[in-house]
């Protein structure tokens, strides 16, 4: 029992220390720079700055060797990377990644301390391993139904924009300043871009690539046909605004009909896992022979794999795709 402890409190220092040494100690380095620099300065004779209009590359990580190995692994690391820039998060893939294996080694070591289990202890670590993925992926879903729901108020301030006389560009100005987060600060992204030289057909295409909402294709489409053929871009966007509240609308009241299936599954999946903590605290003894005998492992395994094939199952029946 003490070894085990021993190796359980010597990982967790190991874990706990390379994320200070790679993550924190460099954050509080840049804070104190930062705090430095907001210090007048006494003596030193202030040397001309130098500017920079373009935007610094994104790292992958604060450590120089660490950066350069994780974007050596761009197949795997831009998907992430891409998912954190639409969530809104302002951190790293290293950090995340970091994350997913300090969780992994927590949960492995805390089942094996508890169970004696070495094939649960790797079962529970890799289920902690998806917890930051799975955050990230409900941040961007939750941002991409913010920006869904207020899409349709910035291209009416556009349409009205272009209707009192102004330029598209001054309007997403306006739509960059006067709309909320998230469509503003995708909307000043945008205007940015083009401002500072970027041709205004490949801003657009980025901005919909940032945002994978058919959404934004339809405006970008729209913007860009009415520059290639002429009309009147005011009335475009005016109707476009109109089809994106209806489509809305429809979508709201499909997850509405929905919602009794979605219920359903949550239920389904999350009964299983909470009676067996239940049958861990109640009567742990009957819980641990299963988890001692091979056969007993054999059986969690399979119930966990049909668990995710159910999960899975419900959740393609209820989402409707719109």
């Amino acid at each position: 029992m003490i070894p085990v402890i021993l190796t359980f409190v010597i990982i967790l220092a190991l874990v706990l220390g390379a994320y200070w040494a790679f993550v924190l100690r460099l954050d509080q380095a840049d804070d104190a720079a930062i705090q430095k620099r907001l210090k007048p300065a006494e003596t030193v004779v202030a040397a001309p700055q130098k500017f920079r209009i373009l935007r610094p590359v994104e790292r992958l990580s604060s450590v120089g060797q660490l950066n350069t190995v994780l974007e050596r692994t761009g197949r795997i690391t831009a998907p992430l990377q891409r998912d954190l820039t639409q969530a809104g998060l302002q951190v790293t893939v290293a950090t995340v990644l970091l994350s997913a294996g300090c969780l992994a080694l927590v949960g492995y070591f805390l089942v094996k301390l508890i169970t004696f289990n070495t094939t649960m202890g790797i079962i529970a670590g890799l289920a902690l391993s998806f917890v930051p993925f799975m955050f990230i992926k409900f941040k961007k879903n939750s941002r991409l139904r913010k920006f869904e729901e207020q899409f349709p108020e910035a291209i009416d301030l556009i349409g009205r924009a272009l209707r009192a006389g102004h330029a598209f560009t001054t309007g997403l100005a306006m739509a960059a300043e006067e709309i909320p987060k998230p469509v503003g600060e995708e909307f000043k992204l945008l205007y940015d871009r083009q401002n500072f030289g970027m041709p205004l057909p490949d801003a657009m295409k980025a901005f919909a690539a940032r945002i994978p909402l058919i959404d934004a294709r339809f405006f970008v489409t729209a913007v860009l046909t009415q520059r290639d053929t002429g009309g009147n871009l005011g009335e475009v966007l005016d109707n476009l605004a109109s089809v994106i509240r209806e489509r809305f609308k429809v979508k709201r009241q499909i997850r509405v009909l929905s919602a009794h299936g979605r219920i359903t599954g949550w239920i389904l999946s999350g009964l299983p896992p909470a009676l067996a903590l239940a049958m861990f605290i109640i009567s742990p003894g009957h819980m641990m022979i299963l988890v001692n005998d091979p056969l007993g492992v054999q059986m969690i395994i399979g119930a966990l794999v049909l668990q995710v094939i159910g999960t899975l199952t419900i959740r393609k029946l209820v989402n409707i795709p719109f």
